[in-house]
């Protein structure tokens, strides 16, 4: 069986900058061919010396002219035809004879790539692959450290074998410039450029990627001094104006912000893209200690974390890193508009001052919904919201409200039930809703709803325990429509009319 042909791209000279699988093939060939004017030495067979192994076959693919004249009776060309028809055919006696050939070539084998000879007159009689290399147009550009193209912009390659005024034509038009073959036509290149008033764009680039490179302003360069392995380029005149008004952004004072981040109930998968996008792009996050510990540690930012009883002092420390052009992210858990720290983050930015410092609250799924979620559907109609916390407002504001409720008939979601120092309010709250709720009316309990400690039962309003109801609970307490059937609860869409 025949062997295999490779044309393997070797990059711009960093032997590091070969891929993984010109590497493997490179150490996997019986026959190692690469191209070397007559001086023998080959900067292919160079770049890829870190990949070879002990006893290949080597095919040095000797030119017999370069730049100089030749007495072959077809000239030049005739010359160089001749090379590549016995060049390949050797190739084709060590394919013939079963062994994988790998010819080696600088840059891409089909960019301007010494290979692309063998390719033509081989690839139609032998299983043929090529291996696409790092090209020295992306390697210059990437040493010099500007993009060629950006948005909209077109990039042309020339070779400056074109005559001066060809060139001149086609870089006056063009967006993004890559010339090639420089060396000898460098003179004619610069003639060009200046011609076509583009030389103060052009950049000099020779032997990217390599101990011996070089980049300079193309105009400084001395025509002498240029060898093949070079190139010029006119990279991105977007990216230049884009960076420059970047650039000068970067020294007006950074502009602050708070936005009031919902986390939801529990883990990432209750986060919202929105969510996810705001933290991200914090400089500072400001919250409840055990709510910030669930956001990924980020060493770019700077955690503020505080007890959960200071949300006045919390929404100000917030606003004051945000008037100094901090990016702050103040998290609640659940919904930061329901009982939670965008109504006290609002509240202080109201005042002077930090009346002028942007505000934004994002919305997270709230424990009501979550809990609900859980059992089926009792929010499905008409529902009250309630947190039995008497610490910001007075327990008979609290007793009101539940009454007044109960008496419209309301679906109850109840925050913040209870905590260590406060036990007495679950009982009282029962007691005052059986005064207006019958004891079969079914109450939802949901604990750390998507959390490890996840827990739901359903209890009878009479049966409601207290000891059972602490801070992490959420209470939902159904109307005289809620039913609780084979383990669900829902209250009807439908209010009965009579």
């Amino acid at each position: 069986m025949s062997g295999r042909l490779y044309g393997v791209g070797l990059g711009p000279g960093d032997p590091e900058l070969v891929t993984v699988k010109a590497a493997r093939l490179i150490g996997a060939a019986d026959v190692i061919a690469f191209h070397s004017a007559r001086h023998g030495r080959s900067i292919a067979r160079g770049i890829a010396a870190p990949y070879r192994r002990d006893g290949q076959i080597e095919e040095a693919l000797v030119y017999p002219v370069t730049t100089e004249t030749t007495n072959h009776p077809g000239g030049y060309r005739g010359a160089l035809e001749d090379f590549y028809a016995d060049a390949a055919a050797r190739l084709a006696a060590h394919l013939d004879a079963g062994r994988d050939v790998v010819v080696l070539c600088e840059g891409d084998p089909f960019f301007y790539g010494s290979y692309m000879h063998m390719h033509k007159r081989l690839s139609t009689r032998y299983a043929t692959e090529v291996v696409p290399g790092v090209t020295s147009i992306a390697g210059a550009a990437a040493e010099l450290g500007r993009p060629l193209v950006e948005a909209e912009e077109t990039l042309t390659v020339l070779p400056g074998t074109l005559p001066p005024a060809d060139l001149a034509a086609r870089l006056a038009s063009a967006d993004s410039v890559a010339i090639m073959k420089l060396g000898r036509t460098f003179g004619a290149v610069r003639e060009a450029l200046e011609t076509a008033g583009r030389l103060d764009d052009a950049w000099y680039v020779e032997r990217a990627s390599t101990p011996q490179q070089r980049i300079a302003p193309l105009a400084s360069v001395d025509p002498s001094t240029v060898p093949y392995f070079s190139v010029a380029l006119l990279p991105s005149r977007v990216h230049a104006t884009t960076a420059a008004a970047l650039a000068a952004a970067a020294e007006e004072p950074a502009a602050g912000g708070v936005t009031v981040v919902g986390l939801g109930p529990a883990g990432r998968e209750w986060l919202t893209p929105q969510a996810q996008e705001a933290l991200s792009a914090a400089t500072d996050l400001v919250g409840y200690g055990p709510y910030l510990d669930r956001i990924p540690g980020n060493p770019r930012q700077v955690r503020h974390p505080s007890d959960n009883r200071v949300e006045s002092e919390r929404a100000e420390f917030a606003l004051t890193l945000a008037s100094r052009g901090r990016r702050v992210a103040v998290v609640s858990s659940g919904d930061p508009g329901v009982f939670a720290m965008a109504s006290a983050v609002l509240e202080v930015a109201a005042t002077e001052p930090y009346a002028s410092v942007p505000v934004t609250v994002l919305p997270g799924l709230t424990a009501a919904q979550a809990v609900a979620s859980r059992v089926g559907a009792p929010l499905g109609h008409d529902y009250a919201t309630i947190s039995l916390s008497d610490r910001l407002k007075p327990w008979d504001v609290i007793e009101e409200r539940l009454s007044a409720a109960a008496r419209a008939d309301l679906v109850i979601a109840v925050y913040n039930p209870a905590s260590k120092s406060r036990t007495w309010q679950v009982e009282k709250a029962r007691d005052l809703l059986l005064e207006h709720r019958s004891p079969d009316t079914p109450v939802v309990l949901g604990r750390d709803v998507g959390g490890p400690g996840e827990r739901i039962s359903v209890v009878r309003l009479a049966d409601l325990d207290p000891d059972a109801v602490d801070m992490r609970t959420l209470l939902i307490i159904g109307s005289s429509q809620t039913r609780y059937v084979n383990g669900t609860v829902f209250t009807p869409r439908r209010y009965p009319t009579d």
